[in-house]
């Protein structure tokens, strides 16, 4: 018999966290999370997003193991503003018997039915920073810090249980070799006299931070328009500005500026802690740390997490800035593969922004979404 219970105290949903752990053992391509992060980010008192947000965490057990899990989303920013009657579902993870997925898929339907919601749709987190969607192509690629991984199955439970794909998510990477410098740099001499832009490059954390709020008000701008985009909030901004861009190496964040330091341009990249983060499972003590240090100075793998320009400027080339920097930066530290999280399908303007690079799609992913 399956039954289906709430996770609620802190040693519960640590056993949440840790399903993962068991369901992928011996995995070559899933990525573990550390534990104690991702036991913050469910935490009301530590992560913001639960100033308009609210989550419950259900695991499916069966004799008295734990065979699948799933987290039920109801994000009223999303809802009250954006008209958006959806009950989000994330971190869904089940063994291979569709009775299991199915139980935990009708706890989320009878919630967001309990909120007069219209339709649910998943995996996705909390917010546009958190991993989206079930991978449905690229099973023997390693995966990302930022994403989900999953068994092919999981496709298949979704659509036998009459979901149909929400949004299709493209990942792409390419050699760093394919970022040629002289056509770059001969694109920006003319972009930045032109437009008045000038690019800021980084050594210290500390010089980052004054422009990390204006970055992400960028960044609520330029995706405003797609169709999965919730604005992040003030105290969202704050969060993750200590949370994660102090970890990251100054080296890696870009910024373009115009004439009166107003920013119109920002890309945020990080070393590959894909390895260290599976060497280190799920802990940063007592070796997991080191691991994950050794990757930040030494990985030849750059992951491309955030790009935003202006709307103003979005059809103007600017782009090329942030990548002449790159360029630069990265022939210093040795970088290889240049790997792109998940974007959308349908954003045929970040696709023109890298046609230059003959990006190759090693992996695809889609939400799933169903009338309640």
């Amino acid at each position: 018999m399956i039954t289906i219970k709430e996770m609620t105290s802190k040693k519960e949903l640590k056993n949440y966290v840790k399903f993962p752990f068991k369901l992928y053992k011996n995995n070559k391509y899933w990525v573990p999370p550390i534990i104690n992060e991702e036991l913050e980010s469910f935490d009301k008192n530590i992560n913001p997003v639960f100033q308009h947000a609210e989550a419950r965490f259900f695991v499916a057990e069966k004799n008295n193991e734990i065979v699948g899990r799933i987290a039920a989303i109801i994000n009223y920013t999303e809802i009250n503003e954006q008209k958006i009657k959806k009950i989000r579902f994330g971190w869904f993870d089940f063994i291979d018997d569709i009775d299991v997925s199915k139980l935990l898929l009708e706890k989320v339907a009878e919630i967001g039915i309990q909120h007069k919601l219209e339709f649910m749709e998943g995996p996705v987190g909390f917010s546009n920073l958190d991993k989206v969607g079930v991978l449905t192509y690229g099973f023997d690629h390693i995966g990302t810090m930022v994403t989900w991984y999953n068994y092919p199955y999981y496709k298949t439970h979704l659509e036998k249980l009459g979901f149909q794909v929400g949004k299709e998510y493209l990942e792409n990477k390419f050699p760093f070799k394919n970022v040629k410098s002289e056509p770059l740099q001969r694109v920006c001499g003319v972009l930045e006299k032109r437009y008045n832009l000038t690019p800021l490059n980084f050594t210290r954390t500390k010089d980052i931070m004054p422009y990390v709020n204006n970055m992400f008000d960028l960044f609520n701008k330029s995706y405003a328009k797609l169709p999965s985009f919730v604005p992040i909030s003030k105290i969202e901004i704050d969060y993750f500005k200590k949370k994660y861009i102090s970890f990251i190496n100054p080296e890696y964040i870009k910024f373009v500026i115009d004439k009166d330091e107003k920013m119109v341009a920002f890309a945020i990249t990080m070393p590959s802690f894909s390895k260290a983060l599976q060497k280190s499972k799920g802990k940063l003590l007592p070796f997991g740390v080191f691991h994950l240090l050794k990757a930040k100075k030494n990985s030849k793998d750059a992951i491309f997490y955030l790009i935003g320009v202006h709307p103003e400027y979005q059809s103007k080339g600017v782009h090329a800035i942030i990548f002449n920097e790159y360029q630069k930066s990265f022939e210093k530290l040795g970088i290889e593969t240049c790997i792109r999280t998940p974007e959308l399908a349908s954003n045929k303007a970040i696709a023109a922004v890298w046609k230059n690079f003959e990006p190759v799609t090693y992996k695809k992913r889609c939400t799933y979404k169903k009338d309640l």
